[in-house]
């Protein structure tokens, strides 16, 4: 019985090992099965004592080898389909990505402050402002809203009904005081009957001595500026200023149409042709030149100059709290064209900082959505036309604020 059969002359496979070749080279390595072995046969069966066991054929994978290597499967176990790429490290790409993003925040954070910081005209000098009130707690705004006419054409002059006159005039003025208790914010009226003091000359240098002339406080600032305007109330009040911002014409409006319009509602049916205010009672959202008409307005008041300071009090407190949002500060296609138009047209003392601003604008906001006040000057009557204050309430007001105490004076 011959165990080995003799190869078909016929066979024209070549010289392939397996399947009847006599080669003694074997087949290659990608198209051989291997062979799952079972268990040894039990002793007295075999291939003569019963039936053997056959082994089974698992292509590219021998389950019974433990020695990771696979005939034409490359390296380890990984039946032939090449090395497996190592697991993402996700702790590593989290740290990286929260470095990257801190460092984005940084740069941008920075980049904005200077060249926020940069845009903010410093061009009134409080050391030549003399004989000073001694400084008391918490820090005090003299906030001035000019009738400057500065960089408008003559199409802006009409829009906004501001006419053409030469120089510029204050049109409002406040004072804000902030501190360790709700900020408080007084107007003062522009006919207050005040006296000009003893001053140096801003631009001079001149000291001109005080000769007890008695006149609207916008006289001061007509005269000789910021510094003199200063001074006055300074003297006439005994309270010291910190700091001094004052804004025009054209970049109160720009800065309202950079955040879209202020909500307010409006207390009475307002129409003046000389500040161009033609409003219904009732609330709405007004647009730079709107906004603008309404602070303005004055002859379409009953109580004239009063009236006003009190409205231009809840339109600046309303700006500050469109501008002091979320939606504003998260937004740079808000906060960008805001800041823009808002710093380019301030003007402020030296040492204003950026943080000073911040803090001006948010105790503004407090005035009108927290525990603030906001009052005229105490006013006890007339004189050919200019208002008196009344001296007794306005040393108690003074007194309070210099103590950064709660302010318990009412105003007109």
């Amino acid at each position: 019985m011959t165990d080995w059969p003799e190869a078909r002359p016929d066979d024209n496979r070549g010289g392939r090992y397996g399947r009847g070749s006599a080669s003694a080279q074997p087949e290659g390595a990608r198209v051989m099965r291997q062979v799952r072995r079972g268990p040894a046969a039990p002793p007295g069966q075999g291939a003569y004592g019963g039936v053997p066991q056959q082994p089974s054929y698992v292509d590219g994978h021998d389950s019974g080898y433990n020695t990771g290597q696979v005939y034409g499967g490359g390296s380890g176990g990984d039946g032939g389909h090449g090395p497996q790429r190592p697991a993402p490290d996700w702790r590593r790409r989290i740290k990286w990505t929260a470095i990257t993003l801190v460092t984005v925040l940084v740069v941008t954070t920075v980049g904005t402050y200077f060249w926020a910081d940069s845009k903010l005209n410093r061009d009134v000098d409080l050391s030549k402002v003399i004989e000073r009130p001694e400084k008391g707690e918490g820090t005090n705004y003299l906030i001035v809203g000019s009738d400057s006419r500065e960089g408008m054409t003559a199409e802006d002059k009409k829009k906004l009904h501001t006419g053409s006159a030469d120089g510029k005039r204050t049109d409002s003025m406040m004072i804000l005081h902030t501190g360790d208790n709700a900020p408080t914010l007084i107007s003062l009226p522009r006919d207050s009957n005040v006296e000009i003091p003893s001053f140096v000359g801003s631009e001079s240098g001149k000291t001109y001595p005080g000769t007890g002339r008695q006149v609207k406080l916008n006289a001061a600032y007509a005269e000789d500026g910021p510094e003199l305007l200063v001074r006055t109330v300074e003297f006439n009040t005994g309270l010291h200023i910190d700091h001094y911002v004052e804004i025009g014409f054209g970049g109160f409006a720009s800065i309202v149409d950079a955040v879209g319009g202020v909500e307010m509602d409006i207390p009475q049916d307002i129409k003046d042709t000389k500040s161009g205010a033609d409003f219904k009672k009732g609330k709405q959202t007004l647009n730079g030149e709107e906004a603008l008409a309404f602070v303005r307005t004055r002859y379409a008041l009953a109580g004239s100059d009063l009236d006003r300071t009190k409205n231009q009090q809840k339109f600046l407190s309303a700006l500050a709290n469109q501008v002091a949002t979320p939606g504003t500060i998260l937004n740079p296609f808000t906060l960008y064209p805001t800041m823009g138009a808002g710093l380019d047209s301030l003007i402020v003392d030296e040492d204003m900082g950026l943080f000073d601003l911040a803090d001006m604008f948010w105790s503004m906001k407090g005035v009108s959505g927290g525990d603030g006040t906001s009052m005229n000057m105490p006013i006890a009557g007339s004189t050919g036309g200019n208002l008196l204050w009344d001296k007794a309430k306005v040393k108690q007001l003074v007194n309070e604020l210099n103590n950064d105490e709660k302010v318990t004076v009412k105003g007109n």
